[in-house]
Protein backbone atom coordinates (compact mmCIF):
# COMPACT_ATOMS: atom_id res chain seq x y z
CA UNK A 1 0.00 0.00 0.00
CA UNK A 2 2.73 2.13 0.60
CA UNK A 3 4.03 2.21 -3.06
CA UNK A 4 0.43 3.05 -3.68
CA UNK A 5 0.28 6.14 -1.84
CA UNK A 6 3.85 7.36 -3.10
CA UNK A 7 2.65 6.57 -6.42
CA UNK A 8 -0.57 8.68 -5.96
CA UNK A 9 1.61 11.46 -4.11
CA UNK A 10 3.62 11.91 -7.57
CA UNK A 11 0.44 12.24 -10.13
CA UNK A 12 -1.35 14.47 -7.56
CA UNK A 13 1.90 16.68 -7.51
CA UNK A 14 2.18 16.30 -11.18
CA UNK A 15 -1.83 17.71 -11.26
CA UNK A 16 -1.07 20.65 -8.98
CA UNK A 17 -4.09 18.61 -6.58
CA UNK A 18 -3.12 20.70 -3.75
CA UNK A 19 -5.72 18.78 -1.09
CA UNK A 20 -4.86 15.09 -2.33
CA UNK A 21 -1.28 15.96 -1.97
CA UNK A 22 -1.43 17.26 1.51
CA UNK A 23 -3.80 14.43 2.44
CA UNK A 24 -1.36 12.36 1.10
CA UNK A 25 1.54 13.20 3.23
CA UNK A 26 -0.38 13.25 6.09
CA UNK A 27 -1.34 9.49 5.72
CA UNK A 28 2.34 8.68 4.93
CA UNK A 29 3.37 11.07 7.98
CA UNK A 30 0.69 8.58 9.98
CA UNK A 31 2.36 5.25 8.61
CA UNK A 32 5.88 6.87 9.35
CA UNK A 33 4.74 7.68 13.04
CA UNK A 34 3.75 4.53 13.88
CA UNK A 35 6.42 2.54 12.39
CA UNK A 36 8.40 4.31 14.50
CA UNK A 37 6.49 3.85 17.39
CA UNK A 38 6.28 0.00 16.73
CA UNK A 39 10.58 -0.33 16.20
CA UNK A 40 10.34 1.23 20.01
CA UNK A 41 8.07 -1.65 21.18
CA UNK A 42 10.01 -4.37 19.35
CA UNK A 43 7.76 -4.87 16.59
CA UNK A 44 8.35 -4.42 12.96
CA UNK A 45 6.68 -1.71 10.18
CA UNK A 46 3.39 -1.24 9.79
CA UNK A 47 1.69 -4.06 7.77
CA UNK A 48 -1.41 -3.54 5.10
CA UNK A 49 -4.32 -4.63 7.60
CA UNK A 50 -3.09 -2.01 10.28
CA UNK A 51 -2.84 0.63 7.19
CA UNK A 52 -6.39 0.06 6.84
CA UNK A 53 -7.48 0.31 10.25
CA UNK A 54 -4.88 3.43 10.24
CA UNK A 55 -6.84 4.80 7.21
CA UNK A 56 -10.43 3.82 9.14
CA UNK A 57 -9.44 5.95 12.37
CA UNK A 58 -8.45 8.75 10.44
CA UNK A 59 -11.98 9.05 8.15
CA UNK A 60 -13.83 8.99 11.73
CA UNK A 61 -11.36 11.55 13.12
CA UNK A 62 -12.44 14.10 10.47
CA UNK A 63 -16.20 13.19 10.36
CA UNK A 64 -16.01 14.64 13.73
CA UNK A 65 -13.92 17.74 12.85
CA UNK A 66 -16.30 18.06 9.97
CA UNK A 67 -19.20 17.97 12.38
CA UNK A 68 -17.78 20.59 14.71
CA UNK A 69 -16.83 23.11 12.27
CA UNK A 70 -19.90 22.47 10.24
CA UNK A 71 -21.93 22.77 14.35
CA UNK A 72 -19.54 25.82 14.61
CA UNK A 73 -20.22 28.23 11.61
CA UNK A 74 -16.93 27.45 9.54
CA UNK A 75 -18.20 25.64 6.69
CA UNK A 76 -14.85 26.03 4.42
CA UNK A 77 -13.38 23.89 7.19
CA UNK A 78 -16.05 21.31 7.06
CA UNK A 79 -15.82 20.85 3.53
CA UNK A 80 -11.96 20.55 3.38
CA UNK A 81 -12.38 17.77 5.79
CA UNK A 82 -15.18 16.30 3.59
CA UNK A 83 -12.39 16.47 0.61
CA UNK A 84 -9.86 14.57 2.96
CA UNK A 85 -12.12 11.89 3.61
CA UNK A 86 -13.21 11.18 -0.06
CA UNK A 87 -9.15 10.95 -0.37
CA UNK A 88 -9.07 8.63 2.04
CA UNK A 89 -12.21 6.27 1.00
CA UNK A 90 -10.44 5.94 -2.13
CA UNK A 91 -7.78 3.45 -0.55
CA UNK A 92 -10.16 1.46 1.65
CA UNK A 93 -12.10 -1.42 0.14
CA UNK A 94 -15.79 -0.96 -0.69
CA UNK A 95 -17.54 -0.57 2.67
CA UNK A 96 -19.81 -3.50 3.41
CA UNK A 97 -23.75 -2.76 3.66
CA UNK A 98 -25.21 -2.92 6.98
CA UNK A 99 -27.77 -5.88 6.16
CA UNK A 100 -24.40 -8.23 4.51
CA UNK A 101 -22.38 -6.49 8.25
CA UNK A 102 -25.64 -8.54 10.05
CA UNK A 103 -25.24 -11.78 8.45
CA UNK A 104 -21.33 -11.80 8.59
CA UNK A 105 -21.79 -10.97 12.60
CA UNK A 106 -24.29 -13.93 12.55
CA UNK A 107 -21.97 -16.52 10.92
CA UNK A 108 -19.07 -15.14 13.26
CA UNK A 109 -21.36 -15.33 16.11
CA UNK A 110 -22.87 -19.18 15.34
CA UNK A 111 -18.59 -20.28 14.35
CA UNK A 112 -17.30 -19.32 17.49
CA UNK A 113 -20.04 -20.52 19.74
CA UNK A 114 -20.66 -17.17 21.13
CA UNK A 115 -23.00 -17.26 24.27
CA UNK A 116 -23.44 -13.90 25.79
CA UNK A 117 -22.42 -10.25 26.09
CA UNK A 118 -18.78 -11.71 28.20
CA UNK A 119 -18.55 -13.22 24.29
CA UNK A 120 -18.23 -9.66 22.77
CA UNK A 121 -14.90 -9.01 22.41
CA UNK A 122 -13.68 -12.41 20.76
CA UNK A 123 -16.49 -11.68 18.42
CA UNK A 124 -15.11 -8.24 17.74
CA UNK A 125 -11.73 -9.56 17.64
CA UNK A 126 -12.55 -12.44 14.62
CA UNK A 127 -14.81 -9.28 13.04
CA UNK A 128 -11.81 -6.91 12.89
CA UNK A 129 -8.69 -9.57 11.76
CA UNK A 130 -11.46 -10.67 8.66
CA UNK A 131 -13.35 -7.61 7.84
CA UNK A 132 -10.52 -4.40 8.15
CA UNK A 133 -11.41 -1.29 6.61
CA UNK A 134 -14.62 -2.93 5.47
CA UNK A 135 -17.09 -2.00 7.70
CA UNK A 136 -17.76 0.38 10.57
CA UNK A 137 -16.93 -1.50 14.01
CA UNK A 138 -18.44 1.12 16.19
CA UNK A 139 -21.58 0.12 14.21
CA UNK A 140 -20.85 -3.57 14.38
CA UNK A 141 -19.98 -3.58 17.79
CA UNK A 142 -23.77 -2.25 18.64
CA UNK A 143 -25.25 -5.04 16.73
CA UNK A 144 -23.01 -7.21 18.41
CA UNK A 145 -24.41 -6.09 21.84
CA UNK A 146 -28.20 -6.64 20.12
CA UNK A 147 -27.59 -10.53 18.42
CA UNK A 148 -25.83 -11.96 21.81
CA UNK A 149 -28.44 -10.20 24.34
Amino acid sequence: MREIFANDLKEALKAKDACRVSTLRLIQATLKDRDIANRGAGKGPVEDDEVLQILAKMIKQREESSRIFADNGRPELAAQEQQEIAVIKGFLPEQLSDEKVRELISGVITEIGAQGLRDMGKVMAVLKERYPGQMDFAKASGVVKDLLK
